[in-house]
């Protein structure tokens, strides 16, 4: 069994995959729009003005695949009650990342040492994900 991230950005995906691969390097590793697929619901599915919107995206993020859709294309995403943590090798690499992520986003807790972590903060970005952003010791 394997448990994977699915983001619905409601309209804004292509601009968050744009930002992931800016702050994380992400890579685009899939990509289609709702124009591309003839089978992606019945009427009402998105708006007509939606097709070049994205229906299904994979990013690789380091080891991880995360997927992103822009969902029902209605224009309220909304990301409450959880978090990506993300774990970086070093203090150098986790002040650049926590930068990157709060970019036009919210810090929620200072990036700083903690009694588990030398290095430890949490960001919702510039989309409303919260981030954790974390260096083992």
């Amino acid at each position: 069994m394997k448990v994977e991230t699915y983001l619905f950005f409601d309209g804004r995906c292509e601009e968050a995959i744009e930002f992931y691969q800016r702050a994380l390097g992400a890579k685009v590793e899939m990509l289609s729009r709702f124009k591309e697929c003839t089978e992606a619901g019945g009427p009402g599915m998105v708006p007509p003005s939606s097709d070049n919107k994205v229906m299904h995206a994979s990013l690789r993020i380091g080891d991880t695949v995360v997927m992103a859709s822009d969902g029902r294309c209605l224009g309220k995403p909304s990301f409450q009650g959880f978090a990506l943590s993300i774990s970086v090798a070093n203090a150098a690499e986790a002040d650049r990342v926590f930068a990157a992520l709060s970019d036009g986003g919210q810090v929620q807790m200072p990036l700083g040492k903690t009694f588990f972590s030398p290095r430890f903060g949490m960001v919702a970005d510039r989309f409303g994900i919260s981030w954790m952003v974390i260096l083992h010791a």
